[in-house]
């Protein structure tokens, strides 16, 4: 299937994570914590955590201290308790934003995005106001120039929902969050790289934007994704340089 290109804001969003990888090990260490306390401390036995040490790898920390978080989670270590929770909201001219956080202080995280969405063009909304304009699922990109016809054969064959190629030629396929794993791992057994690769909200409709709409949308999600308890920010504007 054909789809509109995403490859521009792909590369936008990649080039952000470099910037802040020094804050990555924050947001991984989180999302170990969450993944041992609510799955248990087995990654064997538990995908959430499995992924999340996958992130701890590709951002070089060191395995003792994904195993020290681990065993804060589990109780094995006095650490601090995460709770997950999903803002939603718009951004400029109605855009859909869903922000994820972890936070061990509600009352400031709140504060803190409802804060970023009013002053800087948004405004937050209550739940389910944004989600259903999203869906749960895995997603991996491949760069243009790769074999549709060969990611194609190998992902559905392992069990992906769909592949759709861009305007540009990156290719991306679609799974069930559950089996993303499974797709995942065929792909690189038949040596396909994805530049990205994770469990997300994507989002079922694009916004267009361009201009001064698109500099400030790109500013709130900037801001948004600054802020300390915030560990994903989604979003269904496809921005123009």
């Amino acid at each position: 299937m054909a789809g509109h290109s995403k490859w521009a804001n792909i590369q936008h969003r990649k080039g952000r994570q470099d910037e802040k990888r020094q804050r990555i090990w924050t947001r991984v260490v989180r999302e170990i914590m969450v993944a041992a306390r609510t799955g248990g401390g087995d990654p064997t036995a538990n995908p959430r955590l499995r992924l999340a040490i996958e992130k701890a790898k590709a951002a070089n920390m060191p395995a003792d201290t994904v195993k020290r978080n681990i065993d804060k989670a589990t109780g094995n270590l006095e650490g601090v308790t995460y709770e997950e929770i999903r803002y939603e909201g718009y951004g400029i001219g109605g855009a859909a934003i869903i922000v994820d956080t972890m936070t061990d202080n509600r009352v400031r995280t709140v504060a803190e995005v409802r804060h970023a969405f009013s002053k800087h063009g948004g405004n937050m909304g209550t739940e389910g106001s944004v989600a259903f304009q999203f869906k749960h699922c895995g997603q991996l990109i491949f760069a243009p120039g790769t074999s549709e016809d060969k990611v194609m054969e190998v992902a559905l064959e392992a069990g992906a929902e769909d592949v759709i190629t861009d305007d540009e030629g990156a290719i991306e396929v679609l799974t069930a969050p559950a089996d993303f794993e499974v797709v995942k791992n065929a792909l690189e057994a038949a040596g396909f790289t994805a530049e990205m690769a994770e469990v997300t909200m994507r989002a079922e409709n694009t916004l267009d934007m361009v201009g001064d709409d698109a500099a400030k949308m790109q500013k709130l999600l900037d801001i948004l994704e600054d802020l300390d308890d915030v560990q994903n920010v989604f979003h269904n504007a496809t921005i123009s340089e």
